[in-house]
């Protein structure tokens, strides 16, 4: 019924992590821009993140994301199928693009290493990234 809750009952449910070689490399990526270089910042992360997924067979995502309640603050979420992947994604020429905007950043970047858990099959995200 709509609006109604579903309780889980945790101690009936029986969880496996899935190992650690199957599951995926993630990045929270966030950045602060300085604001009068906000049209640098944007070309620059578009042309690296629509890079990554179209031309990297192993970035499955690369989200930009802003801080709804700072303007100033974005967020990456990054997806690689491993350290390789990441790797090629940093050798890449839109990467190169990104790098050469980093003086739009007001202060270093802060990023978040993180396995994948659920989805836990890498078939997942490999067919999510078949279909775009």
């Amino acid at each position: 019924m709509m609006g109604e809750h579903t309780t889980l009952d945790s101690s009936r449910v029986d969880v496996t992590l899935p190992p650690k070689e199957t599951t995926m490399l993630a990045m929270w990526v966030k950045v602060r821009i300085k604001p009068e270089m906000r049209q640098k910042f944007l070309k620059a992360i578009e042309v690296d993140a629509l890079g990554s997924e179209r031309d990297e067979p192993g970035c499955m995502r690369f989200n930009v994301l802003r801080d709804e309640k700072d303007e100033n603050v974005y967020y990456f979420y990054e997806v690689y199928v491993d350290q390789a992947a990441l790797e090629q994604h940093r050798a890449a020429p839109h990467y190169a693009t990104w790098r050469s905007a980093a003086d739009s950043l007001d202060g270093p970047s802060e990023p978040t290493r993180c396995q994948t858990v659920f989805p836990a099959a890498k078939e997942y995200w490999t067919t999510t990234k078949t279909k775009s």
